[in-house]
């Protein structure tokens, strides 16, 4: 039998005794885009790992990207980490995989939301964690050794992708707080930071939605449904991604906390899209 998305069985293994009302699950797959995607998997059944990404992105989304700053990724044997803000939420996590395999042909993982190891063509590829941001006891596991081996580790610190925020008085749509991890990570494992800048942005429908529902006090990331819907309005566009400057693990001392550390690596990050506009 062909591989095929199912949003009931998704719904089973996140939900086990919850009972989802039947114009909801056919609501879920409207947004999901479910047909379009099982019928992009029946028309590509053997497709796996980054010939999968490169086709979900150049013949099933119409998307291209260009990139500035490769000489900026390590071609030495060193395992780094990447790391990059997340307009996008899944999209820009594909077509930076991509494009650092293309560029640094080595063994990638990418941190990600657990519920995309539902794309089993790529599911290799993703070293995922809980939605609540908590590893269960066999992702913990699974994540020491890729820690302790040589692969690399793309990670997106924000932990969600970008809201319409304000900030110094000024409405921007920007990642929230970065994470502290990835710096800890940079000190235990010896492992320089290669940062980077994707340009690109969802609908103002997005941002509306998240910044209701933070109004309102709703814990459940609503707009996250919204994801796949806002991958495939995406069809068409051009994104451009930045690799900056590796920083050494050697920066991050004592001088300032893991989580000052991360702000300043974020700072860095939108410092670009100053230079680029």
């Amino acid at each position: 039998m062909p591989l095929q998305f199912d949003i009931r069985a998704i719904l089973k293994s996140k939900a086990p005794n919850a009972h989802v009302p039947e114009f909801l699950i056919r609501y879920l797959e409207r947004i999901v885009h479910i047909k379009q995607m099982n019928a992009f998997l029946r028309k590509h059944p053997d497709l796996r790992g980054y010939d999968f990404i490169r086709l979900v992105i150049s013949e099933e989304l119409g998307c291209s990207a260009s990139i500035e700053g490769t000489e900026n990724i390590p071609q030495d044997n060193k395992p780094v980490i990447f790391v990059s803000n997340h307009p996008l939420g899944g999209l820009d996590g594909m077509i930076i995989a991509q494009m650092i395999h293309e560029n640094h042909p080595r063994q990638l993982k990418v941190i990600v939301n657990d519920l995309l190891m539902h794309m089993e063509p790529i599911a290799d590829l993703w070293a995922p964690v809980s939605k609540l941001g908590k590893l269960s006891k066999e992702q913990a596991v699974e994540q020491q050794r890729m820690w302790e081996s040589g692969t690399d580790v793309l990670t997106f610190p924000a932990g969600a992708c970008s809201r319409l925020q304000r900030i110094n008085h000024t409405w921007l749509i920007q990642d929230l707080e970065w994470q502290k991890n990835f710096i800890q990570r940079a000190r235990e494992y010896q492992r320089d930071i290669v940062p980077i800048y994707f340009e690109g942005r969802n609908s103002w429908f997005f941002y509306a939605l998240a910044y209701i529902r933070k109004l309102l006090h709703i814990k459940l990331n609503i707009e996250m449904l919204y994801l796949v819907d806002e991958m495939y309005g995406a069809h068409g566009k051009h994104f451009k991604v930045h690799v900056l400057p590796p920083i050494p693990y050697t920066t991050f001392d004592t001088s300032k906390t893991p989580k000052e550390w991360a702000q300043y690596v974020k700072s860095i990050v939108y410092a670009t899209n100053n230079t680029t506009r």
